[in-house]
């Protein structure tokens, strides 16, 4: 089984979710509060060693042209720096990720405050469902002894 993580990287928190390849299921975990960037890459790198993940899907949000503003700048900047701690960073696309989770959770009779994190674990393990649903997707048939 090889575990993944997938991030929301936000300004106050980052969304967490962990999920892998064998069951191709993601799963939201409690946010993180973020304080500053070298705090932010030492929670994220226990995670992975919690987890035994050394893969990370994080979350690129583009405008709805598909263009990159300074959130995405700032999400591949921190990407750049969990790779740079030797986790591997694929990036997805999460245009509208944040408002699939709001409805989500609104359906499930759930109304979290802003501050719980719940919204942004929940987008995490959107992020990260589509990612490992694309990879399940590409894959080639599995033979049966």
């Amino acid at each position: 089984m090889s575990a993944i993580i997938g991030l929301d990287h936000g300004s106050r928190r980052i969304g967490v979710a962990v999920g892998d390849d064998e069951t191709g299921q993601a799963f939201a975990r409690p946010a993180m509060r973020r304080t500053n960037e070298s705090a932010d890459l030492g929670q994220v790198a226990a995670l992975a060693r919690a987890e035994a993940a050394t893969r990370v899907v994080l979350g690129l949000p583009r405008n709805m042209d598909g263009s990159e503003g300074a959130q995405a700048a700032s999400a591949r900047g921190f990407g750049a720096k969990l790779s740079a701690i030797g986790l591997e960073v694929v990036f997805v696309d999460e245009r509208l990720t944040s408002w699939q989770a709001g409805e989500e959770l609104a359906a499930a009779g759930r109304n979290p405050s802003r501050a719980s994190g719940e919204r942004d674990s929940t987008a995490a393990r959107l992020i990260l469902q589509e990612y490992l649903d694309a990879r399940a997707a590409s894959a080639p048939p599995q033979e049966t002894a």
